[in-house]
């Protein structure tokens, strides 16, 4: 995929030599290291000013479930632009889709003596401890794009997946007349993404009963999985009707297998990744539901900011997945370059 998206004041902090788990093959996109960076005790950091509320120069961290996505990059990128023009400090930490290496990463950003910390984790479950460790500490932490299972967590910011799921089979439930053969390509199982968005694919399955799940797969978010399953599929089953992928990257992988095969199988996908546009451009996928990553982003640290500063904070931040179609992808490719 393209690596035209540069992070604007970003490293990865390594806390911890770490092995990526299988899966990690998502795209290859990863954050670059920009001038103004300086060294700090377990990654670097970029300069910030100091803040009207407390005259204190804030420093914040953030850990990713894996920053070898466009998704979580863009996401990463609009984190940072928005520390920067909030006068904090961020420390960047790629968790390698790993909720251990995201626990000892947490351990970390607490003995560095950052004031918040921004959680965008791997595992619901398994990333709970992220939550319980800053809270006994004192530190605000917001859990961003993907939910942790813990009430102790100070704010959520994020969309509701559940939608992502039903707008994408919907899609599908409509191309095909509300009949046909489909298989499913799931994220990380115990990820809350894959969770809602395939409760919200099965609460359109259930009104469309001739419409028949052949089979259903998790490919970890990663194209090149993705591709894999596909091409399985493709030899298993006489007739699959569409592919309807959790993800865009899964959606194009399996849209390459499909190529491969001389066949052509419609499928959808959520992000709104740069490469997705350019399929729903050319006809390549039905539709991408964009998921507005630098208002994720942004809004995560505005948020933990706050709640540093001890103002009133929302429990929920829910910002709005919009579709992307022939007719309106102009208008999104000028967005995904925020």
């Amino acid at each position: 995929m393209k690596k035209n998206k540069k992070v604007l004041g970003i490293v990865l902090c390594m806390a911890m030599a770490v092995t990526a788990l299988a899966g990690c093959g998502a795209a290859d996109t990863s954050a670059k290291k920009s001038d103004d960076t300086k060294a700090a005790d377990g990654g670097k950091t970029t300069d910030g000013s100091q803040t009207a509320d407390s005259g204190k120069k804030l420093k914040l961290g953030i850990t990713l479930y894996s920053l070898k996505n466009e998704y979580t990059v863009r996401l990463a990128n609009a984190a940072q632009r928005k520390a920067d023009e909030m006068g904090a400090e961020l420390m960047v930490y790629d968790g390698n889709y790993d909720p251990s290496t995201q626990i000892s990463q947490v351990e970390t950003m607490i003995s560095d003596g950052c004031d918040g910390i921004i959680l965008n984790p791997q595992d619901s479950d398994a990333c709970s401890p992220c939550v319980d460790k800053a809270v006994e500490a004192g530190i605000p932490i917001v859990a961003v794009n993907t939910r942790v299972n813990n009430d102790k967590i100070t704010s959520y910011i994020g969309s509701q997946d559940v939608i992502a799921g039903e707008m994408i089979m919907q899609k599908i439930a409509d191309t095909l007349g509300g009949k046909g053969k489909i298989v499913i390509i799931e994220g990380p199982m115990g990820q809350s993404a894959q969770i809602e968005r395939r409760q919200g694919i099965q609460n359109i399955l259930d009104k469309y009963p001739d419409i028949e799940v052949l089979a259903e797969k998790t490919a970890n978010w990663s194209r090149s999985e993705s591709m894999t399953v596909m091409e399985t599929w493709m030899q298993a089953f006489d007739q699959i009707d569409a592919i309807v992928a959790e993800n865009d990257e899964m959606a194009l992988g399996a849209r390459e297998a499909v190529k491969a095969a001389g066949k052509d199988i419609p499928a959808v996908g959520v992000d709104g990744i740069n490469d997705a546009l350019a399929a729903v451009e050319e006809g390549n996928m039905l539709i991408s539901v964009f998921q507005d990553a630098a208002g994720q982003g942004s809004k995560a640290v505005e948020v933990v900011i706050d709640a540093i500063d001890k103002k009133p904070v929302e429990k929920d931040y829910w910002i709005d997945f919009e579709e992307v179609n022939k007719e309106n992808v102009a208008e999104f490719k000028q967005r995904a370059q925020q």
